[in-house]
């Protein structure tokens, strides 16, 4: 683009005419449907008093990167309670999950491996994938793990497949039991990013791996973010220790960067002490998904598929989600619109999170508001 005013009057017009500018609104007001607050632990006061006391005794910023001296005890200890909860020998923090797939995925693959990725995995993973700078980088069809077996097989090298868990903007699950048997096979690494999975699926909140029955041995490497359904910030990776201990050293985005509050960190254990034992969030979590999913169906409002609290309400235009938006802002519902490029282009949506934090009759009252919106 031009470095004149004209030329960037007219890319901001060019985004207004087809209804793809962002603009921000000051959270509040209204009944939200769209953050990713799933176990309602954000507010919980335990955690709200475990990053005050924290932050009272020792203060507020970690004041360095953690391979200088920014990593301290409520780091370690998060670390540890992480790879218990996942299932694996060793986790790593990460200041967020942009970074930490960044990193990660920069950290395995190497210049003349084949980085394989999903087509609608996150951004942060696909920029992963083009910012590690390996010779070949391809894209399978959404969810074919076929397709991508034969390109992993089809390549002579190393591998490394990356999958989200869940998918972020269609509430679908990746076939990781077959994308595990393909990368067994092939001898490739398998990459999954967990954030919308950890918390939510499985008896234990164990995630996708958990609910699908996958070890380490069959996911040896498992990132997730702690902005989700533990209502805290920042990330991790998991898996052997050797495996861990090569993305630390490796990975740029772990080196050069403050290292995540400690308080946050004091937080986080305890949002993930709740997020485990509380099994009531899941199981309520799961009857809300279930009676927003029938509600839709006798209402005519048309649901992606999806088991997840994502929840996906299918518009196709741009304009139509941003007026269902607007229509439901008007009516005291927070629910956001999702348009391209962060969709393909003819599937903008309406993305609906339910919380536990949600009651049957706020359900219903969205639902009669989203019918009237959609007419």
């Amino acid at each position: 683009m031009q470095r004149t005013p004209e030329a960037i009057a007219a890319a901001l017009h060019d985004l207004d005419a087809r209804r793809l500018r962002r603009r921000r609104e000051i959270a509040g007001g209204a009944l939200d449907f769209c953050s990713n607050d799933y176990l309602d632990v954000a507010s919980h006061p335990e955690v709200a008093a475990a990053m005050a006391k924290h932050a009272l005794a020792h203060g507020v910023g970690a004041r360095a990167s953690h391979l200088v001296n920014g990593h301290v005890a409520e780091h370690d200890a998060l670390e540890r309670e992480l790879a218990e909860f996942t299932g694996r020998e060793r986790a790593l923090l990460f200041s967020t999950g942009y970074m930490a797939n960044l990193g990660v995925i920069g950290a395995l693959a190497d210049r003349d491996d084949l980085i394989l990725e999903d087509k609608l995995n996150h951004a942060s993973l696909l920029d992963a994938g083009l910012l590690a700078r390996t010779r070949y980088f391809k894209r399978y069809p959404h969810g074919d793990a076929a397709h991508a077996d034969a390109l992993l097989t089809a390549h002579a090298g190393t591998t490394v497949l990356v999958t989200d868990g869940v998918f972020s903007m269609d509430g679908d699950l990746a076939p990781l039991p077959e994308l595990a048997a393909a990368a067994t096979r092939r001898g490739a690494w398998l990459v999954v990013d967990d954030a919308h999975g950890l918390g939510v699926l499985g008896a234990a909140g164990g995630g996708c791996c958990e609910y699908f029955g996958l070890d380490a041995r069959a996911v040896p490497v498992l990132i997730g973010t702690l902005g989700k359904a533990f209502g805290t910030f920042g990330a991790f990776v998991a898996g052997d220790a050797d495996v861990v201990e090569l993305v630390m050293q490796r990975a740029r985005t772990y080196r050069y960067t403050t290292a995540l509050p400690p308080a946050v960190a004091a937080a986080t254990r305890t949002a993930v002490r709740l997020a485990r034992d509380e099994r009531w969030r899941r199981d309520k979590l799961d009857e809300s998904i279930a009676h927003f999913r029938a509600g839709a169906r006798r209402r005519g409002i048309p649901l992606a598929e999806s088991m997840t609290p994502i929840q996906p309400v299918m518009l196709g235009t741009a304009a139509r989600a941003l007026s269902a938006s607007r229509s439901l802002r008007d009516r005291g519902f927070d629910v956001v619109a999702i348009r391209p490029p962060t969709v393909p282009e003819g599937t903008a949506r309406l993305r609906v999170t339910l919380s536990t934090r949600h009651e049957i009759a706020q359900l219903d009252a969205l639902l009669n508001a989203l019918e009237e919106s959609m007419r």
